[in-house]
């Protein structure tokens, strides 16, 4: 079939009949994105086949993983990542019984405070009050040199560069304020990728120090927006399944204590700009669809009018649907859970990440008939066995 002629894909094993282009977006979230890896090895499993992939902080980690390894080996370079930064703890079975769990969280939390975690990052011998002013040692807490040798460890760079996969990573310019892409396909020219990018997507002050690019500082791109989705809807040129990984859900029970005041504040920064830029895209397809109804009610002497003409091409993306996988939070989980690196919980967030997977592929006719269809919509599993739709 010809290029022009972009039809869904679908093989056997797919649950899904898939477009061209199939996105996996990850957000930041330190120690939760190992639910990441487990939504990955679930859509390796059952053949979804990624293109493009994009993440910030922790999900560029993750994302560079993807894109720096042939097929077959993406899957064990993940492992390998996360047993790694898992490392520092024993793997203790607990009983599941919630302050059990909240003592050992907290404990383990406690202890990357004050050791760091294996292959990510190391505490400072002296404390940044007692560093010359302007060193790296003056702005952090911790140094994150260890991340450089495990994404060597994991990652083939020319492959990530050069590959089929595409790769978007996020961070913020620490002087202008400003966001900054690097893309491996951007429109404005590719972005040779190496560890320096994907440490700056995650270098989350005051924790861990900026980190130099072409003569520009750059700190963790969660602090302005902690998902890639705007990056990759405002690049869109065909149609496109999106797997959007939120770690941080947007909706949320009343707080009780102190503790649960510090988790909640935390989920709603951290996914408020997901929520708002998928409002935002539904309301601009919504506008699009009322503009080129109005364009082919034109009489056929305007129909080739240049304004009209132009106008079509603003309108011509094709269809997107998102589909969201969320993280949820266990009871015994507090705001110190994305930097909770005990080997315990990395799997449990790993075994959510294939479960909920799982959860949405048993509504996956609702989807299919959208991307079968070319509609635009976004689903979210906000709760089990039930997959919420908002269409364009």
């Amino acid at each position: 079939m010809a290029d022009t002629e972009p039809q869904p894909r679908h093989r056997a094993n797919m649950p899904l009949p898939l477009p061209r282009e199939v996105a996996l977006l990850l957000q930041g979230g330190g120690a939760l994105g190992s639910f990441q890896a487990g939504v990955y090895q679930r859509l390796d499993e059952l053949g979804v086949d990624i293109s493009w992939v994009a993440g910030i902080s922790i999900g560029a980690v993750n994302a560079a993983i993807i894109a720096g390894n042939p097929p077959h080996k993406r899957l064990a370079r993940l492992k390998k990542f996360w047993l790694t930064v898992s490392g520092g703890m024993p793997n203790v079975v607990l009983p599941e019984i919630d302050h059990i769990r909240e003592a050992a969280h907290l404990m383990a939390a406690g202890t990357v405070a004050t050791f760091g975690v294996p292959g990510m990052f190391r505490p400072r011998l002296w404390p940044a009050p007692l560093m010359p002013e302007g060193t790296p040692g003056a702005i952090s807490f911790y140094d994150s040199a260890p991340l450089k040798e495990t994404l060597d460890a994991c990652i083939d760079w020319n492959l990530l560069n050069d590959g089929p996969v595409r790769l978007s990573v996020g961070a913020v310019d620490v002087e202008s304020g400003n966001f900054a892409y690097w893309d491996t396909r951007g429109p404005g020219g590719n972005t040779r990728i190496d560890a320096r990018h994907i440490m700056a997507s995650g270098a989350l002050p005051p924790g861990l120090p900026p980190v130099e690019i072409d003569g520009r500082w750059y700190w963790d791109g969660g602090i302005v927006s902690n998902t890639p989705l705007a990056h990759v809807l405002d690049h869109q040129s065909e149609d496109m399944l999106v797997f959007q990984v939120d770690l941080f859900p947007a909706e949320g029970p009343m707080p009780r204590q102190m503790t649960d005041v510090y988790s909640r504040t935390k989920d709603i920064q951290y996914s408020s700009r997901t929520r708002q830029v998928t409002d935002q895209y539904l309301r601009l397809r919504k506008e699009h669809k009322a503009i080129r109804a109005l364009l082919d009610k034109l009489p056929p002497e305007l129909q080739d009018d240049a304004d009209a003409q132009r106008l079509r091409q603003f309108l011509d993306m094709g269809s997107v649907n998102i589909v969201h996988l969320i993280y949820r939070s266990r009871a015994w989980e507090s705001g110190a859970r994305d930097f909770e690196f005990s080997r315990s919980t990395m799997l449990d967030h790993w075994s959510q990440g294939r479960d909920a997977v799982e959860e949405v592929m048993h509504k996956g006719d609702l989807i299919a008939r959208n991307i079968v269809n070319g509609k635009s919509s976004t689903f979210d599993l906000d709760a089990p066995d039930h997959l919420k739709e908002k269409q364009a």
